[in-house]
């Protein structure tokens, strides 16, 4: 015979089961419409997105975590409002329903985010080679994207955690304590912490931009991929140098293309003091003229010293940009080398002696020096009294040379008479033994052939063109435009942020910055732009 203790457990297990039952129906049917309701939001923004690519996008992209969010939201309020508080599976899964809706929200945010982001960039295409200016915008749209995945995880992370009570009360302590242990920590990540902030100072002040061309450390490339943590440079020797955020914030470097991309450089020789300065010049015009390196902005040649028994001749130039110049320059210096030694070789590098010095060394060479005494041509006899030997006469001073005359017998020498001066007249040497080798035919007439002027300055032209680095063939011409820099757009773009800049300080008229912009600073004092591969140093010889 049941009781009445029996009878109301029993009562509250039918209940409960009657309740579950209603509950799972209630869920049931809210995921259905959820679903529903997806699908029909899913066709109306692909319908609208027809003609706007940004519903298009969100309609294919946003759709899976859309369908989750209306799910979780559904199986939420079927069971929060079908279920009692009282049963005991009701807390639990009410607490695996938030934390379900907490990640769909997170994921639904993040795909909406990518979307947006993603049409930016589609905007900004760097497709097109004279549309620089996108560097810029997709530079900071990708430190944008992972900056939000991070906050994205970071926030929804905490969210669940703070879903438990342990975890509120961990991290309330943790906050309120602020020791020891906050301390440890910040020291810990100061490096990750410092290298994050520093990629998003460069991502937003615009310090360099993806396409810059920067010199580092004496290495010169362009800025290629730009993170959160490290930057990464393309040498122009297709070498990669990965440096941390950190390196542009707190190292000065040069950049090339900051303000402008045009830019000047300088071809120093050193030369003897007969050089025809006018005649150097007129070369210089005529190898500006016939090359199309050259932007016609800059071409002068300067005399900037003249010590040390020699004058340094400096040809400065202008390009349109870093690699050109380095073509340019290379071609202006092969150029003028070749004409001085063809037109001018009296104005390439000696060193004079004069006085004792210049006596030494004419004795060395065997001509006698200024204050010399000629020598007297040793005879027979008394080449043989003080050698033993006999030898030719000078050439050139006799129908032909003796033949060397060997006495019999040595003769001794008396002790008590002076010793012989010796004469630098050498003994001739015996004559080397002939091979016959037999009859040599003639060269054929065509073998060698004279070029004529034309022909000759052609095939140096060419050879000049030949040795150019960033232009003359494909792939010349590839690796030039990699390192071209940003773009006129976006260098007009710095160019007016920084005049409205100025102007809004008051520091320099907005109007005084029109103003042949891009001029590399000599290395050293007085030295050259270096280029790429040159090594350090004052001068360019």
């Amino acid at each position: 015979m049941l009781t009445d203790t029996d009878t109301s457990d029993i009562d509250a297990t039918v209940e409960s089961t009657a309740s579950l039952a209603v509950t799972l129906a209630w869920a049931a049917g809210a995921v259905v419409a959820a679903y529903v309701l997806a699908t029909v939001v899913s066709v109306v923004v692909r319908m609208l997105g027809r003609r706007n690519p940004l519903l298009r996008d969100l309609s294919v992209h946003v759709r899976r975590p859309m369908r989750a969010v209306l799910v979780v939201v559904a199986l939420w309020l079927a069971v929060r409002f079908s279920a009692h508080t009282g049963e005991p599976w009701y807390p639990v899964v009410s607490h695996a329903l938030v934390i379900m809706t907490i990640v769909a929200l997170a994921w639904l945010v993040g795909a909406m985010v990518f979307v947006v982001e993603d049409r930016v960039l589609d905007r900004y295409s760097t497709d097109r080679v004279d549309d620089r200016h996108a560097r810029r915008v997709r530079t900071q749209v990708t430190l944008l994207r992972r900056i939000t995945v991070a906050v994205l995880v970071v926030c929804a992370i905490a969210a669940v955690l703070l879903t438990f009570p342990g975890a509120r009360t961990a991290g309330a302590s943790l906050l309120a304590s602020a020791g020891l242990v906050s301390i440890v920590a910040g020291l810990a990540a100061q490096s990750t912490l410092a290298n994050t902030f520093a990629g998003m100072q460069i991502a937003f002040t615009d310090a360099i931009r993806v396409d810059d061309v920067v010199v580092l450390d004496g290495e010169f490339g362009r800025i290629e991929e730009i993170t959160l943590t490290y930057v990464v440079v393309h040498v122009w020797d297709d070498r990669r140098l990965i440096l941390p955020c950190t390196y542009f914030t707190t190292t000065p470097f040069e950049n090339w293309t900051r303000r402008a991309a045009d830019l000047l450089g300088t071809v120093e020789i050193d030369l003897d003091f007969r050089v025809p300065f006018e005649r150097l010049r007129a070369e210089l015009d005529r190898l500006l003229e016939e090359t199309s390196l050259w932007d016609r902005r800059t071409g002068v040649l300067q005399v900037t010293d003249a010590t040390d028994g020699h004058v340094r001749v400096r040809a400065l130039v202008s390009a349109r940009d870093a690699p050109t110049l380095w073509d340019l320059r290379c071609y202006v210096r092969e150029g003028l080398v070749d004409w001085l030694q063809r037109e001018a070789p009296d104005a390439l590098p000696r060193t004079r002696l004069e006085g004792p010095a210049a006596d030494a060394l004419a004795e060395i060479e065997g001509e006698p020096g200024p204050e010399a005494e000629p020598e007297t041509e040793a005879g027979p006899e008394t080449a043989a009294g003080e050698r033993g030997t006999t030898t030719a006469p000078r050439r050139g001073r006799g129908a032909a040379a003796a033949p060397a005359l060997v006495p019999e017998r040595a003769p001794v020498r008396d002790r008590s008479l002076p010793a012989p001066v010796r004469s630098s007249v050498r003994a001739a040497s015996p004559a080397d033994p002939t091979i016959l080798l037999g009859t040599v035919e003639p060269a054929p007439a065509d073998a060698t052939r004279v070029l004529s002027p034309e022909e000759a300055e052609r095939v140096r032209r060419h050879g000049a063109e030949a040795s150019a680095l960033f232009s003359g063939s494909a792939a010349a011409e590839a690796r030039a435009e990699r390192f071209h820099g940003p773009g006129r757009e976006a260098i007009e773009e710095r160019e007016q942020t920084a005049e409205r800049n100025l102007g809004h300080t008051g520091e320099i008229p907005a109007g005084e910055l029109r103003r042949p912009r891009g001029v590399a600073p000599d290395s050293g004092e007085g030295g050259p732009t270096r280029g790429p591969g040159e090594a350090d140093g004052d001068g360019d010889g």
